[in-house]
């Protein structure tokens, strides 16, 4: 599947690699030893997250919170470490598309995405089979790859889910070059 379009059809500002998988999975602890991996190897990597939960970025009490609280959207809170743009929704599910814009083009060479499970855009499936939880790939053409802890029969490339490295030449000598 070559990466090229968004859902709504834009050019996005980098490649789109998603990572999807039953909750307790174990998601964020893979992605979150893949990036070093990743940036270790030259890349500039970027992340959307998505939550079903309510949030709350900044804290009572703070500037930001008060003046976001106040009215204020988006709040943009910088400093020479870092910044955080927060903005207020209006409740509707977003969209993957959107949160693409966040990215100024040229600004990561990835961007891997947690969630959006029924979006349809390339993701590789995470699954541990003490989960007991059926696989995702059969039912989602957009699934390119599997990480798991078990073997398993399948025409697409799987890997170990306990070892990041597998996933990352993946990402850069498969992925990445089918999407110049």
């Amino acid at each position: 599947m070559k990466n090229s379009h968004t859902a709504d059809n834009s050019s996005p500002p980098a490649p789109i690699l998603g990572f999807v998988a039953n909750s307790g999975t174990g998601k964020t602890t893979l992605i979150s030893q893949l990036i070093p991996i990743l940036n270790e190897r030259g890349l500039k990597t970027g992340l959307i997250k998505h939550s079903h939960h309510d949030f709350e970025i900044d804290q009572p009490g703070k500037d930001s919170y008060r003046l976001r609280k106040a009215g204020a959207s988006p709040v943009v809170l910088v400093s020479s470490h870092r910044r955080a743009v927060i903005t207020e929704l209006d409740g509707n599910e977003p969209t993957l598309a959107e949160q693409l814009g966040c990215f100024p083009p040229g600004s990561v060479d990835l961007v891997i995405v947690e969630g959006f499970k029924h979006t349809f855009y390339p993701k590789i499936e995470l699954h541990r089979a003490e989960l007991n939880a059926p696989f995702l790939y059969t039912n989602d053409p957009s699934i390119i790859a599997i990480a798991s802890n078990t073997n398993l029969s399948t025409e697409l490339p799987h890997f170990d889910i306990n070892k990041p490295e597998q996933i990352a030449n993946f990402i850069i000598d498969q992925f990445l070059k089918a999407t110049e």
